[in-house]
């Protein structure tokens, strides 16, 4: 099995893509926290979009690189689907208890959890989309492995969405989070072992070029222009500074 059949393109590229999400999912949820009503749930709705896509993305990015000698690899589209969602609902989850939660510390803790076990369901469900020539095996060891990091990575970034504030501080703690789900991705992946049974018959399913690709070009345009979008949108506290700028005006009008 080669998990880099494009060298190191594959890697660095889901590397940034799980930044960008992480980034953010942490700046919509500071957002969303200095909010209140509509707006706090629109913002973690964001959140939530945001690192759910962020993480599948980098997921199936490094997919691409993934490759075994001796057959073609296709993806089911439907349970490739299914991954996505399950990575963006089960985020939501995750950052709502957080976002609307009174006791932060306990869900901290069940955010985390949730979040955590949702990644790591949207990595092993990707996995079953996979069809090749051969019988995929897992290392439970491994796997176990791979869903600790997801709950120790998840719970992490839902408490730097709570406790980190200031911009600089945002993009090292996503520099980190991105680290964290790209080792969770490849211990996953460590705990893979392929039998390949060669055969001649055509495989079910997407190629990564057909479907995979285009998808994940389209959602990495999303991240962003909903990046572009956050960095421009002011925040409560530019807009009471700007409130609190005119009124002087306002007065003086009058």
């Amino acid at each position: 099995m080669d998990h880099a059949a494009f060298g190191w393109l594959t890697p660095l590229l889901s590397y940034v893509m799980a930044c960008i999400g992480a980034a953010l999912g942490l700046r919509c949820t500071v957002r969303a926290l200095s909010a209140t009503g509509r707006s706090r749930r629109n913002w973690l709705l964001t959140a939530a979009s945001a690192i759910g896509t962020g993480i599948w993305t980098m997921h199936f990015v490094a997919m691409l690189g993934f490759a075994t000698t001796g057959t073609e690899i296709r993806y089911d589209v439907p349970l490739t689907i299914l991954s996505l969602l399950v990575a963006m609902i089960v985020v939501g989850a995750g950052v709502f208890a957080v976002g609307y939660s009174r006791d932060r510390a306990r869900a901290l803790v069940l955010g985390g959890l949730t979040t955590g076990l949702g990644v790591a369901s949207m990595h092993y469900l990707g996995m079953a989309a996979l069809r090749l020539h051969g019988t995929v095996h897992y290392d439970p060891l491994m796997v176990g492995l791979s869903v600790l990091i997801a709950v120790v990575a998840a719970t992490a970034a839902l408490w730097a969405g709570l406790n980190i504030k200031s911009p600089v501080a945002v993009t090292v703690a996503s520099l980190v989070m991105g680290a964290a789900v790209s080792s969770m991705h490849y211990t996953g992946m460590f705990a893979v072992s392929v039998h390949v049974t060669p055969s001649g018959a055509s495989l079910p399913g997407a190629t990564a070029m057909q479907f995979i690709f285009p998808l994940a070009v389209g959602l990495g345009s999303y991240l962003f222009l909903t990046s572009a979008f956050v960095a421009l949108s002011p925040t409560a506290g530019e807009r009471e500074a700007s409130a609190s700028a005119q009124r002087p005006v306002e007065s003086a009008a009058h």
